[in-house]
């Protein structure tokens, strides 16, 4: 193996950079050449590449996004558009590929492996939803944005006696409001994975009401409903003024935290090192704050496991 490619493909997530300057300092300090691939399988499919070095990679271990920039790809999907991946790839001479992003992207690095593309993933993406590790790049950048979001949101709340509904994103993965809520003191926390009972969020209010409470924070996970149905609801039931703040993409922005830095150093450079020892068709995870690596296929059927003990616990201190 004499040339490695490294690409970053779906949603954007705080440390991307820092693991693609792991890949290509660790591909350099092996001796191998080290190509960008621009807005993920697309630019993969059309050939937007180039060779990296150091000074590619100087000044971005702090920032967010991605500096190869990201992209999805319907056209990837397709046997045609597999196809000039594969070919771009041998046009390239590019032997080994690392792909950074999330369960979509973890499944487009499968295939290429089992075309015969010695292939390794990096979990990168902040709704934590990948199964087979404890952690995802971002996810805890994310969750310190809502964390900010919400004390910001509390000191307004308060001064006008007002709840506040706070959306913030997770899809079908209620983690980022599990572990921002419980972080934030939020009275209640509102998920895909434990279904909902309004008339219980309304109690919680007025209990809080009662007691002298001049605000109260509900942070709700994007896939259950519609913040502004729930606050109307909250208003009408409980007579408190209550707002909706949807942080949207601000969750995806930002400099990663310490800890993505550090998991996205450690999961770049061992992406490279599996590059060199011929073990490939791998993805790179968590477990017990130590880097694993398993077979790709097997790590996409793990399901993610609720963390019901965290939820629980959120419940008894937010009374």
């Amino acid at each position: 193996m004499k040339t490695i490619g490294v690409l970053t493909s779906g949603g954007d997530a705080p440390g991307m950079n820092a693991a693609i300057r792991a890949v290509v300092r660790t591909g350099i300090y092996n001796n191998f050449r080290v190509m960008g691939i621009r807005q993920g399988f697309s630019g993969l499919i059309n050939g937007d590449i180039f060779e990296m070095n150091l000074s590619s990679v100087a000044d971005i271990i702090h920032r967010g996004g991605t500096m190869l920039r990201s992209a999805r790809s319907e056209e990837f999907k397709t046997e045609k558009g597999f196809k000039k991946a594969l070919n771009v790839l041998e046009v390239f001479s590019i032997d080994g590929l690392v792909v950074l992003g999330g369960d979509g992207t973890l499944k487009g690095a499968r295939e290429l492996s089992k075309a015969g593309v010695p292939t390794i993933g990096i979990p990168c993406t902040i709704d934590n939803d990948c199964g087979y590790t404890d952690y995802t790049i971002g996810f805890f950048t994310a969750v310190e944005t809502v964390v900010d979001a919400i004390s910001k949101i509390r000191d307004t709340s308060t001064s006008h006696g007002r709840a506040n509904v706070i959306e913030v994103m997770g899809r079908d993965c209620g983690d980022i409001a599990l572990y921002a809520g419980l972080a934030g003191g939020a009275e209640s926390i509102i998920i895909p994975e434990v279904e909902f009972d309004i008339d219980e969020v309304c109690k919680r209010a007025l209990q809080g009401k009662n007691r002298g409470k001049l605000h109260h924070i509900i942070v709700l996970a994007e896939g259950v409903g519609n913040a502004y149905e729930v606050a109307q609801t909250i208003q009408e039931k409980t007579g408190i003024d209550t707002r909706v703040t949807v942080l949207g993409y601000i969750q995806r922005g930002g400099n990663p935290t310490s800890f993505d830095r550090i998991m996205a150093s450690q999961m770049g450079n061992r992406a490279v090192e599996l590059l060199k020892e011929g073990k490939v068709g791998r993805t790179l995870g968590m477990k017990c704050n130590e880097i694993i690596d398993m077979d790709i296929d097997e790590a996409l059927k793990i399901e993610k496991k609720f963390d019901i003990e965290k939820y629980n616990t959120s419940k008894i201190l937010s009374i």
